[in-house]
């Protein structure tokens, strides 16, 4: 049993997918990209500083797209993330974010999206929830771009889980290197290594009622 929606936009948190690899394995500096500024970003130390930190935006990004309710930038997310407390930036550099409820709050009063915080909950608490009307966003650890590694950590970082069966999970990665993007499949065992049992099930707008 399970349920995968097809043709889901990717979007990386860097400004070119094909940078990914260069970005995470290399050390190359996101700058090197000459379409950093596609993200929206006007100073290349925001960029640098953000880039990193915006998995979670991404994966908004590509359910916006899919569910047809317009897509913003990069930088222009971020900003309004910022100013709802999704993310908050202390004097030392140090970053709290993505915060869950701030998030929710956020993209329910902007977008009509509603936002489930899932507490510690099971693997499949999480992907039962994903259908035509549903996916969610999984909080794993960056290791889960070499998914056939184990993973030594869990948490902090974010993907959209866009389907799943009986053995697998299929996820955008934000952060993943080429061929570990967009649509990847994962067996549910290997998953879980990664994944720290917290979430969201991000649900679809309802439909416009005809007539109101």
């Amino acid at each position: 049993m399970g349920f995968r929606n097809l043709d889901v936009p990717y979007h990386s948190q860097w400004a070119s997918a094909v940078h990914g690899r260069r970005i995470v394995e290399k050390q190359a500096d996101p700058c090197d990209d000459a379409n950093w500024r596609g993200s929206g970003f006007g100073d290349p130390e925001e960029y640098r500083f953000w880039a990193r930190r915006i998995c979670g935006l991404a994966c908004l990004k590509s359910l916006l797209e899919f569910w047809n309710i317009g897509t913003r930038s990069h930088a222009s997310l971020l900003a309004s993330a910022i100013a709802s407390g999704g993310y908050v930036r202390h004097a030392d550099g140090r970053v709290d974010g993505l915060l869950y409820a701030p998030f929710a709050h956020w993209v329910e009063a902007e977008f009509g999206i509603r936002v489930q915080i899932l507490g510690r909950h099971s693997l499949d608490e999480l992907v039962s929830s994903v259908s035509d009307r549903a996916m969610a966003i999984a909080s794993v650890s960056s290791e889960i771009r070499y998914p056939n590694r184990s993973g030594t950590r869990r948490g902090g970082h974010l993907v959209l889980v866009t389907g799943t069966d009986d053995a697998s999970v299929w996820i955008h990665n934000p952060s993943g290197a080429t061929g570990t993007q967009q649509d990847v499949r994962i067996d549910r065992g290997a998953f879980q290594g990664f994944f720290a049992n917290r979430g969201m099930v991000v649900h679809r707008p309802d439909p416009p009622t005809p007539g109101v």
